[in-house]
């Protein structure tokens, strides 16, 4: 009876774990490859990018002739010029023209040689922003993936110190009970306890705001609770590398999306002011026509019949004369010339041919030409000024990261020594204050600093992995594969 009574139990448990749905654990290459599918920013300039590929595309097509064609059908009623006919008619009176039309512009100031240029160096720049908005996309999930990460172990050392006190706390509460001790010790080991189930309460929070922030950069369900896997970094290997400024400033004007960006945008912008410029010099455009019409005028028969009479002569001797005269009649019928058939007309008698070539002078149109030429200049200088402040941006940026780095570096090599000094004398002023050889107060001292050299610790080991991402990101280098990995 007992055996079935805890295979019962063991059943129900098993089948309540199972029914439980199961938190997701999310990694961090999983959580870069969702951000970069499902960015906002990203995808609209993925579209912007398609935009300017079809803008280039149309602009090696403006090279080409342009064809166009027209086909019309109409009624008259009333009088009307037939133009098929080369009379006015009365009447009702139907009409189908058709026509084929092209024009190759010759010369028109290179303003067709400058629009595709200035699309392509549009292209190119975009794809230079597209290659900085996904590095800005990584930089912003890495960030807030490490301070999740982050969270994550400030809790469980929250959650360590917590039960640490709470277990010292009951033993105090033993000693006090025999006598050991007194029961002030008791009660201050009671408001330690409490005071790091607050520090551990206020730990979950800020981990729980963290992890929302980035569910909403990665547009996840914000229902959906996880937890992310700390990658297996070797921040040994991160801390022992070695910077050259000079060099990453020189890797980052090659590398650098916005940069590139800004020096294709000014060649854009160079070139749409030679388009503007070529739209006042004078144009040359060849042309050639080709159409045909027909007509059918409503009431009018498709053919004419009309009398025709023959005289003739024959001699009669029974008249005076010894002639006699006869007159023959007869019906004669034609086409109507006005009425020919659709094949007649449209293929053949109505077909016009119409080519030759048109010069255009601009002379006077109310500076729209030079208003327009005047303000593309304008967007040129700004474009070339907005390149030289990315090139200072490019110091800056690298300047400041390496130096957050040599900061990060020292920072973390520091911290260990630290830990490694308040471990050791929290865990002598543990056994000294276990055998009453110490005070309260100086065992509450040695376990602070031990918990703030964890804290720091942590939070210098994180921020020296966030500042290699930051100099891989002021670089431009920034990749999933420029993370570092455990060897």
């Amino acid at each position: 009876m007992k055996t079935i009574f805890v295979f019962l139990f063991v059943s129900v448990w098993a089948t309540g774990l199972m029914g439980q749905p199961s938190k997701r654990v999310l990694t961090f290459e999983e959580a870069i490859r969702i951000a970069l599918k499902n960015s906002v920013q990203l995808n609209q300039q993925r579209n912007t990018l398609a935009l300017n590929q079809l803008q280039k595309t149309a602009g090696y097509a403006a090279l080409a002739p342009s064809v166009s064609g027209q086909l019309s059908a109409s009624q008259f009623n009333g009088n009307s010029f037939n133009q098929n006919a080369g009379v006015v008619v009365n009447g009702v009176r139907d009409n189908i023209s058709g026509n084929l039309n092209a024009t190759l512009n010759l010369f028109n100031g290179f303003n067709s040689i400058n629009s595709l240029r200035q699309a392509s160096a549009q292209l190119e720049a975009q794809t230079e922003f597209v290659k900085r908005t996904t590095q800005d996309v990584i930089n912003t999930v890495s960030t807030q993936y490490l301070q999740v990460m982050l969270d994550q172990e400030l809790l469980r050392i929250a959650k360590q110190n917590y039960e640490a006190l709470a277990k010292q706390l009951e033993q105090t509460k033993e000693q006090v009970a025999v006598g050991a001790r007194s029961p002030v010790d008791e009660f201050n080991q009671d408001a330690q306890a409490k005071g790091a189930e607050l520090r551990m309460v206020q730990a979950e929070i800020t981990l729980q705001n963290d992890k929302a922030v980035l569910s909403q950069t990665l547009l996840m369900d914000a229902f959906e609770d996880f937890d992310v896997q700390t990658p297996n970094w070797d921040i040994n290997s991160v801390a022992a590398q070695s910077l050259d400024i000079e060099a990453m400033a020189s890797q980052a004007k090659e590398h650098r999306g916005d940069y590139q960006r800004a020096v294709k945008s000014e060649e854009a912008a160079q070139f749409g002011m030679r388009v503007f410029r070529g739209a006042m010099t004078p144009s040359l455009v060849a042309f050639f026509n080709y159409g045909s019409a027909y007509n059918f005028q409503r009431g009018e028969p498709d053919s004419i019949t009309f009398q025709s009479s023959s005289l003739s002569v024959v001699v009669d001797a029974s008249q005076p004369s010894g002639y006699a005269v006869a007159v023959n009649r007869f019906n004669v019928t034609q086409a109507n010339p006005e009425q020919r058939t659709f094949g007649d007309q449209f293929r053949r008698d109505n077909v016009y041919k119409q080519y030759g070539v048109q010069l255009s002078i601009p002379l006077f149109n109310g500076f729209q030409n030079r208003t327009n030429y005047v303000r593309q200049r304008v967007q040129y200088e700004n474009a070339r000024l907005d390149r030289q402040n990315a090139e200072n941006q490019i110091k800056t940026d690298v300047l400041r990261a390496a130096r957050n780095y040599e900061g990060a570096r020292k920072a973390y090599t520091v911290t260990v020594d630290q830990l490694t000094a308040a471990q050791k004398a929290f865990e002598l002023e543990t056994e000294r204050f276990n055998l009453g050889v110490t005070n309260f107060v100086d065992y509450i001292n040695a376990n602070r600093v031990f918990v703030q050299a964890q804290t720091d610790k942590a939070q210098a080991e994180y921020r020296l992995l966030f500042q290699k991402i930051v100099v891989d990101y002021a670089v431009g280098t920034l990749k999933i594969d420029d993370i570092p990995q455990g060897q």
